[in-house]
């Protein structure tokens, strides 16, 4: 980073996007930490005037020269993007908080969560830190607290992701089909809604409208997709447990905004729900919501716009005294995205300050 003088000067790059725009509402929530921030985009969005803290800044074009004298670059663009210009930003003095999944797992670059592991922020010899996927992002911050006090063994884990997380396409598919749906006669034979929609399928391989889509991501090995090892991958990198023994399910729903995650977590030791509870009703960036009794559980219309990990339905597994199920929801831009991106950004600038 440059010289200490007055507060950093933070680039955003990606401003324009649908994180992006999350990132400028959080930054004019946040403490005004910042001195100037820079907002960098494509050049086919250069010259927009975007709002943060109260004033109009003009987006600039992404080069070399956008990014002299920037302390901290919070990168939210596609992973060919990120590859190109992240090393260059830190070359020139910038810590990198990348957004994209280009760096997640390298060896040289920590994959952080501020609630679980912030020390890792401070080792980052290609002065780049990762920000993780969205979500894992979702359900990460409760099962670092469990784990803390029962030590994680092992997770089963099923996903219901929102059309977000493939960025503005997705909620475009989700309204165009949920459009061309609406009024028809459904649910009385196969293909009812994959003839009403056509090929307005969009970033999905099937309808997400009225229906669920069991994969997200890209094909991997033995049929996995990529988001279901990313989730395995990452969980084990923040953790510190290499040989966590994780068992994912991806699946999209026709949710706008907020992921949801039944959790099946393993542990070394014994649990019980009070003490599970207590944790969770203690533990930073958590919101327990239980109560099925009253109807009280967290859902995506619960938690959309917030910035905890909301949990409920905590039950101990009925033939395994070490086992806990969850029920998890969280908002894949804010948390899920954008906040820890920006959590991460005001851990470097708070090193800066110290220096």
């Amino acid at each position: 980073m440059t010289a200490r003088t007055g507060r950093p000067t933070l680039a955003v790059v990606g401003a324009t996007g649908a994180v992006g725009s999350v990132m400028l509402q959080i930054l004019s929530q946040h403490a005004d930490i910042w001195g100037e921030i820079r907002l960098i985009a494509s050049p086919r969005s250069a010259g927009r005037k975007l709002s943060v803290r109260g004033e109009e800044v003009e987006v600039v074009a992404l080069d070399e020269q956008a990014l002299s004298g920037v302390d901290v670059a919070m990168f939210d663009v596609p992973d060919e993007v990120a590859l190109q210009w992240a090393p260059v930003a830190a070359a020139r003095g910038a810590v990198v908080v990348d957004n994209s999944g280009a760096f997640q797992m390298d060896p040289e670059v920590p994959l952080v969560v501020p609630e679980v592991n912030p020390h890792a922020a401070r080792v980052r010899p290609r002065g780049i830190i990762a920000n993780p996927h969205c979500t894992t992002l979702s359900m990460i911050v409760p099962l670092g607290a469990l784990h803390a006090e029962f030590g994680l063994s092992e997770l089963v884990v099923s996903s219901y992701q929102a059309v977000s997380g493939a960025g503005r396409a997705g909620i475009d598919t989700l309204r165009q089909q949920l459009s061309l749906v609406a009024g028809t006669e459904l649910g009385t034979s196969p293909g009812d809604v994959r003839r009403a929609v056509g090929d307005k399928t969009g970033p999905f391989p099937e309808p997400v409208a009225l229906n669920v889509v069991p994969w997200a991501g890209s094909l991997r090995e033995d049929g996995w997709s990529s988001e279901e090892m990313k989730i395995r991958d990452e969980s084990r990198k923040i953790l510190g447990l290499p040989r966590l023994r994780v068992a994912v399910t991806c699946v999209r729903v026709p949710v706008v905004t907020a992921h949801s995650l039944t959790v099946h977590a393993r542990f070394e030791d014994e649990v019980t729900v009070d003490r599970a509870r207590d944790i969770l009703a203690t533990a930073p960036g958590v919101v327990l919501f239980d109560d099925p009794a009253a109807g009280e559980f967290p859902t995506p219309a619960d938690v959309v716009g917030t910035d905890p990990t909301w949990v409920g339905r905590v039950r101990r597994c009925l033939d395994d005294p070490t086992a806990l199920e969850l029920f998890v929801c969280g908002d894949n831009l804010r948390k899920g995205s954008a906040l820890n991106t920006a959590q991460i950004a005001e851990l470097v600038a708070a090193e800066w300050a110290a220096s």
